[in-house]
């Protein structure tokens, strides 16, 4: 059976005056440990990390290794624009008790491929005998990773798998063809987690997830089971839901909001929903916000 992991993407709580919210930030922690998915991808692109500060950073890997550690693999991003800001943040979460690291590519600036490896050597070192994903978003990053890069990064110690954010299922294909079958492969794209599968991923790092979690659970399990009329029913309800709320980090606090997790806002200049989306965010939850498992 093709493995098809679920890891939600987790964003962070910000009070109005753009001040940390921890404690909506542990909300949200505590409604994803009770998800049913897999695990937890904290700091990301959904986790707002360019934002927060080392001390920030922090306060919020002893949250989540508290709140969702016990009951679900917790990826922590360390991700930085220098191998020293990436190796620091090792060390805090190290510290805290994290096994599990991503690191976005170096950012902002273009960097060579000697370069992007030297980075990912280093942080590599640093998180020693935990794992470590590379995380490929060249829409954000500035920096792609070819196949023939990924291959050699693949030769790492600590390496062992890589998130893959806005590519196509043939680049997905094309790093599959080059890595180690034990090599972890996972989109970024929520509507892709049954297809990625098709072309060798084993599952989805979705922010959608994080929200609405029943439909892509659902979508998982309509894949495994072969039968057609379901995965398309349940494709279609992850179509929606990603539609209305998609990787837009005010979106998803909205859903929040209006679910009575947390009343947090966000604090890079994302902006706020419109009426006639808040309306949209009400339906969806609605028609697919079950409790989460107890």
């Amino acid at each position: 059976m093709t493995r098809r992991d679920i890891l939600t993407a987790i964003p962070t709580s910000f009070r109005e005056d753009g001040t940390l919210d921890e404690e909506g930030s542990r909300a949200i922690f505590r409604y994803v440990a009770r998800s049913g998915n897999e695990g937890a991808f904290v700091l990301g692109t959904t986790g707002e990390f360019p934002a927060i500060d080392d001390a920030e950073f922090e306060a919020l890997v002893a949250a989540a290794i508290e709140e969702l550690a016990p009951t679900m693999r917790t990826v922590i991003h360390v991700g930085h624009t220098s191998a020293y800001g990436a190796v620091r943040r090792v060390e805090i979460a190290r510290r805290l008790g994290a096994t599990e690291f991503a690191a976005l590519t170096p950012y902002y600036l273009p960097a060579s491929d000697d370069a992007i490896f030297d980075y990912f050597h280093r942080v590599s070192d640093a998180v020693g005998d935990a794992q470590l994903y590379v995380y490929i978003y060249p829409a954000r990053s500035g920096n792609a990773v070819s196949p023939a890069l990924l291959a050699r990064l693949a030769e790492l110690p600590a390496v062992v798998g890589a998130k893959v954010s806005e590519l196509s299922l043939d680049d997905l294909a094309a790093y599959r063809a080059v890595v180690p079958d034990d090599f972890i492969l996972y989109t970024g794209a929520d509507r892709d987690l049954a297809r990625a599968g098709e072309v060798g991923a084993q599952g989805v790092i979705s922010g959608v997830s994080s929200v609405l979690p029943r439909p892509f659970r659902e979508l998982a399990a309509a894949a495994d089971s072969g039968d057609a009329e379901a995965l398309a029913t349940a494709q279609a309800a992850v179509d929606d839901v990603v539609a209305v709320i998609g990787g837009d980090m005010a979106r998803m606090k909205t859903a929040y909001r209006l679910m009575g997790i947390a009343d947090g806002t966000c604090r890079m200049s994302i902006p706020a929903p419109t009426p006639a989306a808040v309306g949209e965010i009400e339906r969806v939850i609605a028609a697919y916000g079950t409790p989460v498992v107890s």
